[in-house]
């Protein structure tokens, strides 16, 4: 039996694939937020633009009653008449709009953050499925959604009816009054109730945020199945991964065979270590490395450089101490410099006296190698400088 604890989604999920949800349109919304701002923008709006209003209302009335006998029995005035005054509600209205359209985006940005993507408007043919269309309509989150829609209109319900119960006198008094008074006073009687309902939605939309927020988090919960396949994913696996190691080893062995041909000196230690080395004093500042290897590669590269007549020279320490601490295409450390100075100057003698121009030199004479880039001296080292 499968293990299904292994698929209980407990983690929280990576920020791979918050991107990824994001990218996908998928990001946390409070509409509780959007009522809230765009009730209190229009809040403020009605109440800042109220003198305004009146005397734009004051003027389209007395415009749209002020007419003479050429104008009644004109064709087509009466059109022109309603041109006109949709023209002026809608001048009147659109910035409205516009201001209630910018407050609404300005509150999903504050939610959510800029998103942008197409995807959501694709087509989506599993909603086509009747059983799956049930399954979303009774879920959990289409309950606790349609529990919270009601007890807020039940909540904003009341509120307008104790407001208004408390204030019918106040507006019978308003259609005594001239339209700018009594715009005024409109006005002034309704920013009270508008206050009480601003305040309703800002607690709902104080428990609607976190709320929202945290179902987005547990919505996108991972299992530790699907954190190991998107690792997976984004590393690759262990076997390519493997793979790919050793295709680039394989790679760099032919590349430092290759160059063996080309070096001018081979340090070994005589069979475990090899080291090829290259100096060309016009165009470097030290001696660089252009192979090296252990063992079975040694071998190679010892062989490679004999059938090449490169010379191979046998210096344990050195090359202990070249193979631990030198890299590839790298020149040498500089710790080494004098020891390999030693080897070349050998090397380069001993060509001399092959060609008949110097004497034989002597045996090698003992190189200059730091005992701490040995790394056998160090293995050796390390108990007595413990004790």
């Amino acid at each position: 039996m499968a293990d299904t604890s292994a698929q209980d989604k407990n983690l929280p999920a990576s920020q791979r694939k918050l991107d990824k949800a994001r990218a996908e349109g998928q990001v946390a919304r409070s509409r509780d937020l959007g009522h809230f701002a765009a009730m209190g923008a229009a809040s403020v709006l009605l109440v800042a633009a109220a003198p305004f209003v009146a005397a734009a209302l004051k003027q389209a009335l007395g415009d749209a009653l002020r007419f003479d006998r050429r104008q009644a029995f004109a064709a087509g005035a009466m059109t022109d008449r309603l041109a006109d005054g949709a023209g002026t509600w809608a001048l009147a209205v659109l910035p409205f709009g516009l201001a209630l359209i910018a407050i609404g985006i300005v509150a999903n940005l504050a939610m959510g953050g800029w998103t942008w993507t197409a995807k959501p408007l694709g087509p989506k043919f599993e909603f086509l499925n009747p059983l799956a269309g049930l399954g979303r309509v009774f879920s959990k989150a289409q309950l606790v959604d349609a529990i919270k829609a009601s007890v807020l209109a039940v909540v904003l319900g009341a509120i307008g009816a104790f407001w208004l119960s408390r204030h019918v006198d106040a507006f019978a008094g308003v259609l005594a009054m001239p339209l700018p008074a009594a715009i005024s006073a409109a006005t002034g009687s309704m920013a009270g109730g508008l206050g009480l309902l601003l305040l309703a939605l800002a607690v709902f939309a104080a428990i609607d945020v976190p709320l929202q927020k945290r179902n987005h988090a547990m919505k996108l919960k991972m299992s530790h199945q699907e954190l190991k396949q998107e690792h997976k994913e984004s590393e690759g696996s262990a076997e390519i991964k493997g793979k790919v190691r050793a295709r680039m080893r394989e790679m760099t062995k032919r590349r430092m065979i290759a160059a063996v041909p080309k070096a001018d000196l081979i340090v070994m230690n005589p069979t475990h270590y090899a080291v090829a080395l290259k100096y060309d004093d016009k165009t470097m500042a030290a001696p660089r490395v252009v192979a090296k290897g252990a063992d079975l590669l040694a071998l190679r590269i010892r062989d490679v450089g004999k059938a090449s007549q490169v010379p191979v020279l046998e210096a344990p320490v050195l090359a202990r101490a070249l193979y631990a601490h030198a890299e590839i295409d790298r020149e040498i450390p500089a710790a080494l410099f004098a020891a390999v100075a030693q080897v070349l100057a050998y090397v380069y003698q001993l060509r001399a006296a092959l060609a008949g121009k110097v004497p034989m030199p002597s045996a090698l004479p003992a190189l200059d190698v730091p005992a701490e880039l040995d790394p056998h001296a160090a293995v050796t080292l390390t108990p007595a400088l413990s004790r």
